[in-house]
């Protein structure tokens, strides 16, 4: 899998997660990306969610705002 992880290939990755549930913890949330395969910036983006139950929209939400805030690396 690539590193872009920008627009719709999000949506995409996150749809891969939530196949079968409404609502994941960031734990399961995690297991599942990693199981997945999914790129380095999904996980570490995962990790920075606050511990809890998410809808799909919310980790979507979370994950953009948080690339909003967050100056890339250098």
């Amino acid at each position: 899998m690539t590193e872009d992880t920008s627009g719709g290939m999000l949506e995409t990755l996150l749809d891969t997660l939530f196949i079968g549930e409404e609502r994941l913890s960031v734990a399961e949330l995690r297991r599942r990306a990693v199981a997945e395969d999914m790129p380095s910036q999904v996980l570490l983006s995962i990790d920075t969610l606050p511990e809890g139950e998410y809808a799909q929209d919310e980790v979507l939400d979370a994950l953009h705002t948080h690339a909003v805030t967050t100056p890339p690396a250098l």
